[in-house]
Parts: C-alpha cells; sequence; structure tokens
C-alpha cells in the first residue's frame, strides 16, 4: 500500500464504511452518465475523514452512497459490517438509524422549534426513552453547539448559521456510530465552526465514530485523521496525515536528500509505499540489481556482507538504505536482514532518480546565482 495510507492498526479488519469498485450513474439511455468510477476507500471508527474536491467531481454522490441515501449501482459498499449492496428497505431503515445526517441544506421544519427539530432524531430510535428525556438530550447538544438561549426559537427566529448548528445538534444527539456531514460548516462563524469540529473531534476520540465530512473550508482541515480527494468521479489521493508528516519528517533527516526542496519531498512521501517484513526475512540480497530505497518506520535490520561474520552496521527507526545501488548503478553491496519485525517505506528507483535530479538543479541554480552577484 502507499506508505501514506498506513495505519500500524491497519492490520485490523474493523471498518466503519468499506468502499470496494463503487461506480455511479445519472440518467438513462443516450443521457445516461457515468458520475463515479470504480472507488476505494475504508473508513476506520473513530477516524475524521475530509473529503476535498471541485464541485461536480463526485464527492456528494459518494456521501450519499455511504449513507444509503442513494442505492449501490456497481460495486460494493458496506457500512457497519452490513453490505448496502444486497439490503432490503428494513435492513437499510435499521442502518440509517446508526447514522448522523448533517447537510447542507439544514431542512429543519418551520412549524417546530430547535428543540422539537432535534428531538425527531430521538423519535425515529424507539429506545423506550421518555419525553423529558428526550428534551434533556436535545437541550445538552443544543449547548454544545452554543444554542443554548434559543432552544424553543423556530426557524424564522435564527440565522442562517443557528439554523446550521440547530441541523449539527439533530446529526448527533441519538449518539450515531457513522456522522455524515456535507459542508457542516460553511455557514459558520469561525468560533462556531470550531466548536462544531471540537463535537466530531469528541465524539471520533471517545466514542470511536466514524467522522466523514464533505467540505471546502479550509478551517476545520486541522481536525482530519485524512484528506481523501475527488476529482473527476475518482478518488485521487487518500493521505493519513499524521503518516504523510512522519515521512517527511524522516526523509527531511536524510543525508541523501540533503538540499532537496520541501516540496520534493512531499511528493516523494506521495509515491512511497509502506511494506511490511517478518523477523529474519532478507529484505536485500548482495550482488542484486538495486531496484528501490529504503527508510525504516520500524524495527531492525542488520547488514552484512559476504566474507565477515558480524554486522558491518545495524540500523534502526529513521535509518535508511539501499541507496548505494540506485546512485552507482552497480549491484547491491551488501546484505540486509531483519532482525525484528519490519515496517519499511519504499521509493521506487525512478521516483528516487528524480528527487536526485531536483536536487542536482537546485545546486546549480544555487552555485549559479551566487556566482553572478
Amino acid at each position: 500500500m502507499l506508505a501514506t495510507h498506513y495505519a500500524p492498526e491497519g492490520h485490523r479488519k474493523e471498518f466503519a464504511l468499506e468502499v470496494a469498485q463503487v461506480s455511479h450513474f445519472y440518467g438513462e439511455g443516450e443521457a445516461r452518465k457515468q458520475v463515479l468510477f470504480d472507488n476505494d476507500l475504508v473508513v476506520r471508527p473513530g477516524e475524521i475523514v475530509i473529503i476535498r474536491g471541485s464541485s461536480g467531481s463526485g464527492k456528494t454522490t459518494l456521501l450519499t452512497l455511504m449513507g444509503t441515501l442513494r442505492r449501490v449501482q456497481q460495486g460494493e459498499l458496506k457500512l457497519l459490517g452490513e453490505p448496502l449492496h444486497t439490503a432490503d428497505a428494513s435492513q437499510l431503515v435499521e442502518l440509517r438509524r446508526q447514522i448522523g445526517f448533517i447537510f447542507q441544506a439544514h431542512n429543519l421544519f418551520g412549524s417546530l422549534t430547535a428543540q422539537e427539530n432535534v428531538r425527531m432524531a430521538l423519535e425515529l430510535q424507539h429506545d423506550g426513552s421518555t419525553r423529558n428525556e428526550q428534551n434533556h438530550r436535545c437541550d445538552e447538544m443544543l449547548r454544545a453547539v452554543g444554542m443554548g438561549e434559543r432552544i424553543h426559537y423556530k426557524p424564522k427566529g435564527l440565522s442562517g448559521g443557528q439554523k446550521q448548528r440547530v441541523a449539527v445538534a439533530r446529526g448527533l444527539v441519538h449518539n450515531p456510530r457513522v456522522v455524515l456531514a456535507d459542508e457542516p460548516t460553511a455557514a459558520l462563524d469561525a468560533e462556531s465552526g470550531q466548536q462544531v469540529v471540537g463535537l466530531f473531534q469528541k465524539l471520533a476520540r471517545e466514542s470511536k465514530v466514524a467522522v466523514v465530512i464533505v467540505t471546502h473550508d479550509d478551517r476545520i482541515s486541522h481536525a482530519a485523521d485524512r484528506i481523501v480527494k475527488v476529482d473527476l468521479g475518482r478518488i485521487v489521493r487518500d493521505t493519513r496525515l499524521s503518516e504523510a508528516a512522519r515521512i517527511g519528517e524522516m526523509l527531511s533527516r536524510c543525508s541523501v536528500f540533503d538540499g532537496v526542496t520541501i516540496r520534493t519531498l512531499t511528493d516523494v512521501a506521495e509515491v512511497m509505499l509502506a511494506e511490511e517484513f517478518p523477523a529474519g526475512t532478507r529484505v536485500i540480497r548482495q550482488g542484486d540489481v538495486g531496484d528501490r530505497f529504503y527508510l525504516i518506520r520500524d524495527g531492525q535490520v542488520n547488514v552484512h556482507v559476504d566474507g565477515k561474520t558480524e554486522p558491518v552496521a545495524k540500523l534502526g527507526p529513521g535509518e535508511f538504505f539501499g541507496e548505494a545501488a540506485l546512485i552507482t548503478g552497480k549491484p547491491r553491496n551488501a546484505h540486509v536482514d531483519a532482525t525484528t519485525d519490519l515496517v519499511l517505506y519504499s521509493l521506487d528507483k525512478a521516483a528516487f532518480q528524480r528527487a536526485m535530479s531536483e536536487r542536482a538543479t537546485l545546486d546549480e541554480e544555487v552555485r549559479n546565482t551566487v556566482f553572478n552577484r
């Protein structure tokens, strides 16, 4: 897998959402138009995933498919382990009770107060709670989104941002296991937006709620665990931010990349692969053709040379190997063996050489600039 997708808990097969080869079409006959193309995505409990993309890219269609608001036409989609592509109407109703929907259009009922609008989400749960208990939960959630003083206001007495906060409260009040939000902060000022994002973070952290947000709002990007980019109906990028930062930091400390710009290191990070090797694996064999550069994420390796009984080097997290053969074009000059279970980031020869070429170009530009002053 791509290194920026890697998660230490990735071997766990517990997913809140699983999208596999999902495509979608609008219209019929000659007017039929494909808007999603073979998309794959998984979201784990407790993750906050932000989906970005230009208008018409297909991101909202993907969100509505996840939320059972559209039928899966092609591919497979599972929500909380249940397949949506084969679910009948009654199964879909039960699954919807475990989802918190927050729409860009707040869809409040004008004849109902903020409390009553929020309470509708609880009345659909059939959990046996009393009206007083429901009202108490609604009031708590409205206070949590900064609407404590307008609990009994009807929508006509609320601003656009206040209506949106009521919609957020309605989407969260029933303790959903998955939250799907379409531009939830677009109508909110900075303070209210951060208040809502704080709620999402609390739900994800404390209750392991999976949160998927479609947004153009850069103010909330700090809350994301992953950022997914959709372009022309395809997921073109899926970046786990903590992993991308870790890779970038490690690359910046590698002497072999001295002089390479941050932009190039970012590009390098996005094409690296994450590979796992059990203890005892020979990762590199002396005499083989060099085809990859390796950076150690976790674990330890020993470097051996034929004819010597002791390792010539022992390497651990943050250290690298495999660059000599890529730079010189000669065969591998040593064996590299995993002494523990190992996680490596690796980079193919072409991408490595592109980074080296960028460094050489930068060095030449600096020298010419200094020389010509």
